[in-house]
């Protein structure tokens, strides 16, 4: 079975909060990511006292399923035809 780096694995679905890293020119990093909102609140603050001149924020970044969105996509088309 081919590798499909497409596809959203499991663990990345367990941590939808991440700590960006505001770049120039409205460019962003993701610099961690974590499963609950205190854990990335924890770890931004130890950022911020190592990197005080760099912006970081936290941000909720649900990956969606592929599934779902390719099953919905193909039920819309049947009900427009």
């Amino acid at each position: 079975m081919p590798y499909n780096s497409n596809q959203i694995t499991y663990r990345q679905r367990l941590t939808p909060w991440a700590i960006a890293q505001l770049l120039p020119n409205m460019q962003r990093t993701i610099v961690g990511r974590f499963r609950s909102r205190s854990d990335a609140d924890g770890h931004l603050r130890c950022l911020r006292q190592l990197i005080p001149h760099a912006s970081f924020v936290v941000v909720f970044d649900p990956q969606p399923d592929e599934e779902t969105v390719s099953v919905s996509l193909a039920t819309a088309q049947k009900a427009v035809i």
